[in-house]
């Protein structure tokens, strides 16, 4: 004691009771807009530039430049603070080496962003979003993305180009599978819950990854469905179906944002000063950085908007896009600008900021190497936890399409199986577009799934034909595998590469000579169950007709077999549900179930297409009706709705309208079902569509039980863009629909009378 007061004293401290000793307060903590402000001033024009240049890193690409696979090459750029940071690279020590050259060998030790696409997972590879979308399960979506927040930051990543939220009407689009489908409330909720699940409550958390929602803005709605291509459409549309989903995803706090590679009405999404500047900015008041796609800035030369390169940097960045990813023309380019007086240094300083504020955030000022935890790394990716996670989501995404005389779920006097077709023992297919950090040798096939679950039965396996050639040599062997089968599964449809970026497909019907396969398999007689992987609504009239049982199964990831064979063994009961509608025949495209009613909208059974000569908007070859309706997927049980009852006739923009229906279990097997609500608009300013989604409840329920579900509406669920570009709702009358599906509800009507 002796020894440690006099410590004490020599120190400065008065001689006093230890007991008593209250240590100073804490210096306070100094706001992040002052430490941005503060080296904002420090920083030259050149360090101001390099914080708004992205760079891909060695290791994969995602754009059309060939890099080098030199893992010092940016060792310099760094030093020199010529880039903010890299991306599409990952490992926990590879990063840190990155970090600590930024940090410890460049003049402000600016931290370095490492960005990757973890678009539905890491190395635990969930489904792709189009089929985590299908289980409109918003608890487990947020999961998924959570797990791929955890695992993609314990390998150094802290920025994800994610979530996807375009909304997607026609399914020759490759990128259809990164988004949640057609419908804008759908799209806007499964948004939100993305992004929550890859930021959490905190970005300084080392266990979370900021989220970049993209793309800004109509993307989706590129023309013919080619990827890339032009975007027209009026400013209503936009509104009421475009732009919805990224006000979600900013709403929940995403903290960044990506432009689209499309021009949009004539004008460049990323330099785009309506949608970029007066709506992102100054309506929404995002505060976010926003980063280009991959030389998406050099490109508007391309679209012939720039003269040059310069102009292009020039643009995008008074425009609002803070971020040059691969262009490398704001680090050519701006200085010069600056330099000359075209471009406004309060310009450039707001874009820096944006991107220091990022980087204060995510923490990296204060603990640069938390994304380089080598031994969080080995102990939390492909971890039993994610894995069983990722399970969950994959039979939660398998949507039942058919199942005629109830061949599903397979019986255990099932004695052989034949497995059939070009995905039936496919790894890598399984992962799906945009899944390049997930290892082909983990996943597990349908073959590997079925056998595990398959107790006692004999499984063979025949690969039919091949995905990327017409040849027929193969058939004969699944032809004699068939005949020796009680239960066929053909495992067809489309390859990871398919669909996703530049994936576009003008037939969107099997690849290949897979449904000539199929034909051949049906001769035989033997009850056929049809695995349908893809990206996008395929078009499956031959199937829907002629195969016993049908289950959309996506691309499901790291667990595929496995939940295939759960649910075909009955372990578990479908639930999944259509974010799409699925066509008849391809021309159908750009095909919608929220249609508007036209002057002369057609209503007839559609029995006969032919049949009749009627000057109403219609095909004379196919129904206008989608084969498998949005919202649609049956169950192994059935489920009976009773009528809708209304809490009230009318109301008032200041009431609510509680809308109640009975819905019961009417089979022996316990199930989920997704109950949906829609309404129609009948009058308004602008025409409205025929039937807007605007509630949804999915439920559990035992055989034989009835729950009573309430959905509650206000005037906000009757709100739209009005014609003189206000947004709201207007008296009239309306009508609300409840049911399993979007084709298949009851109506009642009901009158707005005020505001």
């Amino acid at each position: 004691m002796k020894r440690f007061t006099a410590t004490f004293l020599a120190l400065g401290f008065s001689a006093f009771s230890f007991s008593s000793f209250t240590p100073p307060a804490p210096a306070p903590k100094v706001p992040i807009e002052k430490r941005v402000e503060d080296l904002l001033a420090k920083m030259t024009l050149e360090e101001k530039v390099g914080q708004l240049n992205f760079v891909v890193g060695d290791l994969f690409n995602t754009g059309p430049t060939v890099r080098t696979t030199q893992s010092d090459k940016f060792n310099e750029a760094i030093k020199k603070g010529e880039i903010t940071g890299i991306f599409n690279i990952h490992g926990a020590e590879y990063v840190g080496k990155l970090q600590k050259l930024a940090v410890k060998e460049s003049r402000l030790g600016i931290p370095l962003l490492i960005g990757a696409d973890i678009i539905h997972g890491f190395k635990t590879v969930f489904p792709i979003p189009l089929g985590e979308s299908a289980s409109w399960d918003l608890a487990a979506i947020e999961n998924g993305a959570r797990v791929a927040a955890l695992e993609s930051s314990a390998g150094g990543i802290n920025l994800t180009f994610a979530p996807m939220v375009d909304i997607t009407r026609d399914s020759r689009w490759g990128r259809t599978a990164e988004g949640a489908g057609e419908d804008t409330y759908l799209g806007s909720l499964i948004a939100a819950a993305r992004v929550k699940g890859f930021q959490g409550k905190d970005l300084a958390d080392p266990r979370t990854i900021a989220a970049c929602v993209k793309h800004f803005v109509a993307y989706g709605a590129a023309e013919a469905g080619r990827d890339y291509n032009t975007t027209d459409m009026s400013e209503y549309l936009l509104r009421d179906v475009y732009l919805p989903p990224f006000k979600a995803a900013l709403d929940a706090g995403s903290a960044t944002l990506m432009s689209a590679f499309n021009e949009l009405n004539g004008v460049p999404a990323t330099g785009n000063m309506f949608t970029m500047d007066q709506i992102l900015r100054k309506e929404w008041g995002f505060k976010g950085a926003v980063i280009s796609d991959w030389q998406n800035i050099t490109e508007m030369v391309n679209h012939g908007y720039s003269k040059d390169h310069a102009q292009a940097a020039e643009q995008a960045i008074k425009a609002g896009t803070d971020v040059d990813m691969m262009g490398e023309a704001y680090l050519k380019y701006v200085p010069g600008l600056v330099k000359s007086g075209k471009l406004d240094q309060k310009i450039l300083d707001e874009s820096v900021r944006r991107v220091l504020w990022l980087k204060f955030q995510l923490g990296l000022f204060d603990k640069p190497y938390q994304y380089s935890d080598t031994k969080r790394e080995k102990k939390e990716i492909r971890s039993k936890e994610n894995l069983a996670a990722a399970f969950d989501m994959a039979r939660k995404s398998i949507v039942l399409l058919k199942n005629q005389g109830n061949v599903l779920p397979l019986s255990p006097q099932v004695k052989k199986i034949a497995i059939i077709g070009p995905l039936g023992h496919n790894k890598a297919d399984m992962n799906g577009t945009w899944s390049f950090f997930g290892e082909e040798q983990h996943a597990v096939s349908f073959l590997e799934g079925i056998k595990k679950y398959a107790k006692g039965a004999e499984v063979t396996y025949a690969q039919g034909c091949n995905l990327y050639d017409n040849s027929t040599a193969l058939f004969a062997e699944a032809v004699a595998a068939a005949k020796n089968a009680d239960v066929v599964i053909m495992a067809i449809g489309e390859s990871a590469v398919m669909n996703g970026e530049g994936g576009s497909r003008a037939d969107i019907g099997l690849p290949g000579v897979q449904l000539d396969l199929v034909k051949e398999i049906h001769k035989t007689g033997k009850p056929m169950v049809a695995l349908v992987s893809s990206g996008r609504a395929l078009e499956l009239t031959w199937l829907e007709q002629n195969v016993s049982a049908i289950l959309a199964t996506w691309s499901l990831g790291s667990e595929a077999g496995n939940a295939v064979a759960s649910v075909l063994y009955g372990e578990y009961n479908p639930a999944g549900k259509l974010p799409l509608s699925f066509p008849r025949h391809v021309g159908q495209m750009p095909l919608y179930y929220n249609i508007k009613n036209t002057g002369r909208m057609y209503d007839g059974d559609h029995s006969e297409p032919g049949s009749e000569r009627v000057y109403k908007s219609r095909y004379r070859d196919v129904p206008n009706t989608a084969l498998f309706p949005f919202g649609y997927g049956l169950s192994y049980t059935t489920f009976a709705y009773g009528t809708p009852r209304l809490s009230k006739n009318s109301i008032t923009g200041q009431e609510t309208l509680t809308v109640t229906v009975d819905v019961t279990n009417t089979g022996k097997l316990a199930g989920e079902e997704v109950v949906q609500l829609y309404i129609q608009d009948l009058v308004g300013s602008t025409a409205r569509p025929m039937k807007q989604l605007k509630k949804f409840q999915k439920l559990a329920f035992a055989p034989g039980e009835k729950k009573t579900i309430s959905f509650t509406l206000n005037t906000q669920d009757l709100s739209f863009w009005r014609q003189d570009m206000t947004f709201g709702a207007e008296p009239g009358d309306f009508k609300v629909m409840v049911g399993g599906n979007s084709r298949d509800v009851q109506t009642l009507p009901f009158t707005l009378t005020a505001l």
